[in-house]
């Protein structure tokens, strides 16, 4: 599959602090891939500052939604990108991202590169950002995060167990077959690599296009990276299992 087309869809609580550097990111990531047709859909899900207003101010088409739940915020922003991107047939690319996160400029490409190959879907990596808890935290969460990764040089393929909606792609018409993302509080995105998985799609695993996300000790998803990171810092608090984050979950 050559994508005809491509949907970068970010779900927002309350990021007035962090969408711009985001959207920042993926424009530079969406000009690399000029002239395919990129289109930026920030789902703005109950938030109460002004992330909604940045986002249009930086060439974003913005959902609000009221959900409190970043599976349906996901999904009602996929939505709407295929609304926008209903002339370009069925060949659209959908590249999935948070808006605490920042994208490398070749992220779309890379994943392109994928969908040219014949995958339905591409799961990446990420690298935290010290931007709330120290070296010794990002160090602790690195040494269970890159524990499979074998010490043989950067050019080595590492297929890694991850999967985080801050770096993901799918095809569409592979999204649409499997329904799109569950409503869940979390989760959303483990879920749905499970069932494409299940359903025999092609998905490629790769640490080639890493994204940078913010480390913070309160995130906007329960059971998430924030609770993780919180529980590297004392683990009485609970709330961070390493073997659910291997996983994606």
């Amino acid at each position: 599959m050559t994508p005809a087309a491509v949907a970068v869809v970010v779900p927002a609580h309350d990021e007035e602090r962090r969408v711009q550097a985001c959207l920042r990111s993926v424009r530079a990531a969406a000009a690399f891939v000029a002239p395919v047709p990129v289109v930026i859909v920030v789902a703005a899900d109950a938030c109460t500052d002004a992330t909604a207003a940045l986002a249009v101010h930086g060439g974003a088409s913005v959902v609000p939604t009221w959900h409190r739940n970043v599976g349906a915020a996901r999904a009602a922003g996929v939505n709407h990108a295929l609304m926008l991107l209903a002339d370009a047939g069925p060949d659209v690319w959908l590249a999935m991202t948070d808006a605490d996160s920042t994208v490398p400029t070749t992220w779309i490409a890379h994943q392109l590169a994928w969908a040219h190959r014949g995958y339905d879907a591409v799961l990446g990596t990420i690298r935290l950002a010290s931007t709330t808890v120290g070296a010794l935290h990002v160090a602790r969460h690195d040494a269970d995060y890159f524990r499979t990764r074998r010490l043989t040089g950067t050019r080595s393929r590492w297929e890694h167990p991850h999967v985080h909606g801050a770096n993901l792609g799918v095809s569409a018409a592979a999204y649409l077959r499997v329904g799109g993302f569950a409503p869940l509080p979390t989760g959303e995105d483990h879920d749905l690599a499970v069932r494409l998985s299940t359903t025999g799609h092609r998905i490629a695993r790769t640490d080639r296009h890493p994204v940078h996300t913010a480390s913070r000790l309160r995130g906007r998803a329960p059971s998430g990276l924030a609770d993780l990171l919180t529980a590297l810092r004392d683990p009485a608090a609970g709330g961070g299992d390493p073997a659910r984050h291997r996983a994606g979950v």
